[in-house]
């Protein structure tokens, strides 16, 4: 069964940090965009941080200039860093991928992030 593994939520201060990363089987993760989506209680889930396997981003307008997403293809890991933390950035985190060969959808399980003071 293949799997997205998401690690590094917790609780934050507002203005605090925190990096989340996401580990891939090397099959899916070599040359597919990944992405951060979250969902916060009694939300729908929304598009958060994409990044191409050329290293291209993209980013929700509300988190641009405090995240930053980056991919360690050695690692087959994909990281978020959550910087300048916001109460409304209370969600949680979910590591998505499609693969560019059969098209499947994967999701990991989703990490909490809490910021709170």
């Amino acid at each position: 069964q293949v799997q997205l593994v998401e690690s590094g939520g917790g609780l934050a201060q507002p203005g605090g940090s925190l990096r989340l990363s996401c580990k891939a089987p090397r099959s899916i993760f070599n040359d597919n965009t990944m992405n951060w989506y979250r969902q916060a209680p009694e939300k729908q889930r929304e598009f958060v941080a994409a990044i191409t396997g050329s290293g291209r981003t993209n980013y929700l307008d509300s988190v641009k200039g405090r995240f930053t997403i980056s991919r360690d293809d050695a690692r087959n890991t994909v990281y978020l860093q959550l910087n300048n933390l916001k109460p409304e950035d209370t969600a949680v985190y979910y590591c998505h991928t499609r693969s560019m060969v059969t098209r499947t959808e994967y999701w990991g399980q989703g990490t909490q992030v809490i910021v709170s003071s």
